[in-house]
């Protein structure tokens, strides 16, 4: 099955089970902008290109990748070094979240990505973004996807792990 086809058999099922907002969370941002309704700074948005250099390149100082959508989805392809967190709009993958955060120092650098849907529906990455925050992370990045994870990384040729 095509990864366009198996992203959006994940964003029709997150639509229906309620966890993907049908309302708009503010503009796409142009370029990984971050329009001013987002927690984030245009700073933190972090695009496919870079993350993937610094995933391809052995001797970079690696940041602590949190993958916070769907297991479905990490199962099928996610970024190599990558942990599954789980869905946090959901209290289930905040509380994972939480756990996994206890662990991290709070200098170390976290990206956090999704990719089950446009960026400007993710309903993960938000809640996942606050809750570091509230903890005291301030070293937090959020990657930039603008359609889906399929589309926006795998098909563009960056490492992916299917483990």
């Amino acid at each position: 099955m095509r990864l366009a086809k198996w992203g959006l058999i994940t964003i029709l099922a997150a639509v229906l089970a309620g966890l993907v907002p049908t309302g708009h969370m503010g503009a796409s941002p142009k370029g990984g902008e971050a329009p001013p309704d987002y927690p984030w700074t245009q700073a933190q948005v972090l695009q496919p290109a870079e993350l993937a250099k610094i995933v391809a390149d052995a001797k970079a100082e690696k940041p602590v990748l949190l993958h916070v959508g769907f297991r479905v989805l990490y199962l099928q392809a996610h970024i190599p070094g990558s942990e599954f967190v789980g869905p946090t709009a959901r209290e289930e993958g905040i509380e994972r979240l939480k756990e996994r955060a206890r662990q991290i120092s709070q200098g170390q650098e976290i990206v956090l990505y999704c990719g089950c849907c446009p960026w400007d529906h993710c309903p993960n990455l938000r809640p996942a973004y606050q809750t570091l925050r509230a903890l005291g992370f301030q070293r937090i990045k959020v990657l930039y996807i603008p359609r889906d994870f399929g589309h926006d990384w795998v098909e563009k040729g960056f490492p992916v792990a299917r483990d």
